[in-house]
């Protein structure tokens, strides 16, 4: 069941927005600032400065969102997420004993995964997704739509050189859903803090998800 609402919160929203902040305040500018644009699937990195509290504010403050830890390295930081609040996280690389740890603590786990054997080891190992990272370095949207055949049935959440103007050909690759960081918060309007503008970004992003995913039937096979 926990699997089956996070699958469907993903095809609902399409976008996680992905936060590594160099301190708390920044990070909470930015979460609040994708938010108001309509995003509501929001990453906190663990090496966020303050990553366990900024998860639970935002647990209080945004409430219609999902907030979920990212950069999870091992057990230690998963459950120290988890007790903060995180609703899933993200890793990397590859743990089976991560992995096994989150699904048994009711947590969606999504690992970073790469090649077509590092993604279909991480799907047997019980991930609620998996996450292909680095994308940009295999041939973005193409590299999703490659996999679709052979590995069609695993939800696949593409990351690295996601941007909002390519975001919805990987949806229309096949992709689940997709994360953004850089591209969502340019380093030049987080030195300004023109969260306005950041918000702004999002609107633009969720309008185009939204107008790809109204119109394709692409769904976990």
């Amino acid at each position: 069941m926990i699997s089956e609402n996070w699958l469907n919160k993903l095809r609902q929203h399409r976008a996680i927005a992905v936060i590594r902040a160099a301190t708390l305040e920044l990070g909470r500018h930015q979460a609040q600032a994708v938010a108001e644009g309509g995003l509501r699937i929001i990453e906190i990195t663990w090496n966020t400065d303050g990553a366990a509290e900024l998860i639970q504010q935002l647990r209080g403050e945004l409430p219609h969102c999902m907030i979920g830890t990212g950069t999870i390295l091992d057990q230690t930081a998963l459950f120290e997420a988890i007790a903060a609040g995180a609703e899933f996280a993200f890793s990397p690389h590859i743990n089976v004993p991560l992995i096994q740890a989150a699904v048994a603590a009711g947590i969606p786990i999504i690992p970073g995964a790469l090649t077509p054997t590092e993604i279909v080891t991480a799907w047997q190992a019980g991930a609620t997704c998996v996450k292909i990272f680095p994308c940009q370095a295999v041939g973005y949207a193409a590299y999703i739509k490659g996999l679709q055949g052979p590995l069609g049935q695993i939800p696949m959440i593409p990351t690295g050189g996601v941007t909002i103007d390519n975001a919805r050909e990987f949806i229309q690759a096949g992709a689940i859903a997709v994360g953004l960081a850089g591209d969502l918060f340019p380093s030049s309007l987080i030195a300004a803090k023109d969260w306005s503008a950041i918000g702004q970004r999002s609107q633009t992003l969720v309008a185009s998800l939204r107008s790809v995913s109204n119109s394709s039937s692409n769904e976990i096979r």
